[in-house]
């Protein structure tokens, strides 16, 4: 029976996806303030959310389609951009919320909304499919699996190493932050909130420039 990948990459596939998922990013930095100010499910709500983004993306890169981006610049920067626009939002919402609007939402719509913002701000990563565009290919062997199924396989990979780092973020940052869930709402709060928000909406235009 012939195998889906040649069983020599995976070892150095796994440690070059590792090392890109504990390489400080976007993601991390957001992970690290909504478990912080927010707590363990929160945080695992937009882990969801970050998984379902990077699964589009990965299966987008396996039947092609993510080349377009990469031979359109304007597409590039335009979801590059879109992305940036989209954590400056967070960060506008971050420092106008109050205590009284965070009462006033129920737990499961506040998960939701994690959920729907994680997968938001991954589809408008272009870096995500940066990675798979270039990574992927070099991983790949004539003689095995079908080019799709390859990508396929090699990209779930990179899924399941992403989902561990992620929600290892999720667990250590919430435990570090439970003393600020009974304050997340004051204005210094807030303001912390949004200002890191803010440096984390610079980084990712810097991280995802051609």
């Amino acid at each position: 029976m012939t195998l889906p990948v040649d069983p020599s990459v995976l070892l150095p596939f796994l440690a070059a996806v590792i090392l890109m998922e504990i390489t400080p990013g976007p993601n991390m930095g957001w992970l690290a303030l909504v478990s912080l100010s927010q707590g363990r499910t929160a945080g695992l709500a937009a882990v969801a959310g970050i998984t379902l983004g990077l699964s589009l993306w990965m299966v987008a890169a396996a039947f092609g389609l993510t080349e377009v981006v990469m031979r359109w610049p304007a597409l590039y920067q335009a979801i590059r951009w879109a992305g940036v626009l989209f954590l400056l939002y967070l960060a506008w919402d971050a420092w106008r919320s109050t205590d009284a609007t965070a009462r006033q939402t129920p737990e499961p719509a506040l998960r939701r909304q994690l959920f729907r913002r994680g997968l938001i701000g991954n589809l408008l990563n272009p870096k995500a499919a940066l990675l798979y565009v270039v990574l992927l290919p070099g991983f790949m062997r004539p003689g095995y699996g079908a080019p799709l199924v390859q990508a396929l396989a090699l990209g779930s990979v990179h899924i399941g190493v992403s989902i561990v780092v992620h929600s290892a973020i999720v667990l250590t940052a919430s435990r570090a932050g439970g003393s600020l869930l009974t304050r997340q709402q004051s204005p210094v709060m807030r303001t912390l909130m949004a200002l890191s928000l803010v440096a984390v909406a610079a980084w990712t235009a810097w991280e995802t420039r051609l």
